[in-house]
């Protein structure tokens, strides 16, 4: 069951005719809603930021964004202890045809969702992934943002489903490894941190800019570049990231497996002691 809401009004439809609906034009945020505050609040709000820039939107300012998800949140009946809001931005109701002026006017719709938390025992000893074949393309026009067109995180999610695996890991036209259908990915190679570069597709998940700017103020860090099948082949860790769960170990993908190492706990010990509350051993 979810609430949504357009301008502190409930809301049950949208015109057909929305560049939304039309053509995925427009942006969206999931934020994880922990003891009535929105997790990384000032992290979504800047990929929004972003996302409007690059889009040609017109950017909602953030008291009165804020203000909007407070009183969704507000009258809500979801717990507010643990539940997710769902932000989408769309172009509206334009001309007719691909092209728009810019920037438009978004419309700002506020969803909340009850949450449904990750076992705690995923935590302790990992999850199974499995290798997508649905590709990634290779855009750097919308690279790292979360546009309304998530078509290849559709078909790339689709194949777990039949497998059971908690996620699929996505490589890019190229053969690169990008990051999850719903996740960012790290890979640990001789107690070296690394992640795949963003910059020619994949999201730019909050979570991951978070444990980023955490992990450049230790001595562990993070090395951010081009990754392939092989790296993961080799890495002696690898754990996930996203908004909702924070960080969680990998045990399996397909016939690799992994170990539950010590940077990995590690990892989940500075993001719990930084708020993450679901990374607490």
């Amino acid at each position: 069951m979810s609430d949504w809401y357009e301008i502190d009004k409930p809301a049950s439809a949208i015109e057909l005719d929305d560049r939304g609906l039309q053509y995925g034009d427009g942006l969206f945020e999931t934020i994880a809603i922990r003891r009535g505050e929105p997790r990384l609040w000032d992290l979504h709000y800047e990929r929004l930021v972003r996302g409007c820039r690059r889009l040609g939107l017109m950017t909602p300012a953030v008291k009165v964004l804020r203000a909007r998800l407070d009183a969704a949140l507000a009258n809500s009946d979801c717990d507010p202890m643990f539940s997710i809001a769902k932000i989408i931005l769309t172009a509206g109701v334009t001309q007719r045809g691909y092209g728009r002026s810019m920037p438009a006017d978004p419309r700002v719709f506020v969803g909340v969702f009850q949450a449904s938390p990750v076992s705690r025992s995923s935590y302790v000893t990992g999850v199974a992934t499995m290798l997508c074949s649905t590709r990634l393309a290779i855009g750097p026009a919308t690279a790292g943002l979360k546009t309304l067109n998530r078509l290849e995180q559709v078909l790339a999610r689709s194949e777990c489903l039949p497998t059971g695996a908690f996620e699929g890991l996505t490589l890019d036209a190229e053969g690169r490894l990008v990051c999850g259908t719903m996740s960012n990915v790290f890979i640990v190679k001789d107690s070296r941190i690394r992640t795949p570069s963003l910059e020619r597709c994949g999201v730019d998940g909050t979570m991951r800019r978070h444990l980023l700017a955490l992990l450049d103020a230790t001595e562990l860090g993070c090395e951010i570049g081009s990754l392939s099948e092989d790296d993961l082949a080799d890495a002696d860790e690898v754990f996930l990231t996203n908004s909702q769960m924070g960080a969680i170990p990998v045990n399996r993908c397909g016939d690799l497996t992994w170990r539950v190492g010590p940077v990995t706990r590690q990892v989940l010990g500075l993001l719990a002691d930084h708020g993450v509350l679901e990374c607490r051993g």
